[in-house]
């Protein structure tokens, strides 16, 4: 099967923009006789008309609008493709940023904030599995990994640790008053997260005190977590930035007892010759 011109398809983007063959060749600087055949051949290359003369004008054609959006995104990705290579940060694609499924969506907030207030720039934003986000992120498909845990890859990935937050014990009023640690894990429901740093060490805390704790929900998603707190199922175990807007209005509160258990996040990212310009000044602030 024979290319596509894209030559051609410059052309018939150029006429189906203006609609009338004589100006569109005026601005290409060739002749309108010139110009006609090349979209003719373009036609014939697709195999359908791509323009109904109405009066003075060229319509597209059902095809036409179809070519058309095609032939705006062809180009507009080449642009995109001169912008990233040059670094120009006033015609770059998307941030595209993957998340932990656990992660908190606070802390992306806070890590994305200096972003989201530039009205120039936009952001994708993906969540799934640590594995999944990683052979993305090693395939160019996404920029930055946030993640709480250091990948497990012979990968050359970079991870930066942007903060660290202390993991407590935060619920309503009503279940966060107890005189010992033991005593509030004994006799209160838990909400914890599933397979992460914070559910090891916490496991660790039970054996320890030689207690067997009454787990209300095992959550693998940390808003989730903070919906369940908020609605007084359980104590939830997790840092204060997951419920940071309950705490600060008083609808949830922390207890008083330091787990002795911190929960790391990190940026990762692949060493890239052209990386993305607005991940930098991201990196530099950090998170929290």
């Amino acid at each position: 099967m024979n290319q596509l011109n894209y030559h051609h398809l410059r052309y018939f983007r150029e006429v189906a923009t203006l609609g009338h063959l004589s100006q569109a060749a005026d601005r290409l600087n060739v002749s309108q006789s010139a110009l006609s055949i090349q979209i003719k051949q373009l036609e014939e290359r697709l195999g359908h008309a791509l323009f109904d003369r109405v009066g003075r004008r060229l319509e597209l054609t059902e095809a036409g609008r179809i070519a058309l959006d095609h032939a705006d995104r062809i180009f507009g990705a080449g642009v995109e493709l001169i912008a990233a290579l040059n670094q120009d940060a006033a015609h770059q694609t998307p941030l595209r940023v993957g998340a932990l499924s656990t992660l908190s969506r606070n802390f992306q907030l806070q890590f994305l904030r200096p972003l989201l207030s530039d009205t120039a720039a936009s952001v994708v934003l993906r969540s799934a599995r640590s594995q999944t986000l990683l052979d993305e992120l090693e395939t160019l498909t996404l920029d930055v990994v946030l993640t709480t845990e250091l990948p497990q890859s012979d990968t050359a990935f970079a991870a930066q640790k942007l903060a660290e937050q202390p993991v407590g014990l935060h619920g309503t009023p009503e279940r966060v008053s107890a005189k010992s640690l033991k005593g509030l894990l004994e006799t209160q429901p838990l909400i914890l997260p599933t397979e992460s740093v914070i559910r090891a060490g916490f496991e660790n805390i039970c054996a320890k005190l030689e207690i067997t704790p009454r787990i209300a929900a095992e959550v693998d998603d940390m808003a989730m977590v903070r919906l369940l707190a908020r609605e007084g199922v359980g104590l939830a175990v997790a840092p204060a930035v997951v419920l940071a807007d309950e705490i600060g209005a008083g609808h949830i509160q922390s207890a008083n007892f330091d787990l002795g258990i911190v929960e790391p996040f990190y940026a990762v990212t692949l060493p890239r010759k052209f990386p993305h310009p607005a991940l930098g000044p991201l990196l530099e602030a950090g998170g929290v």
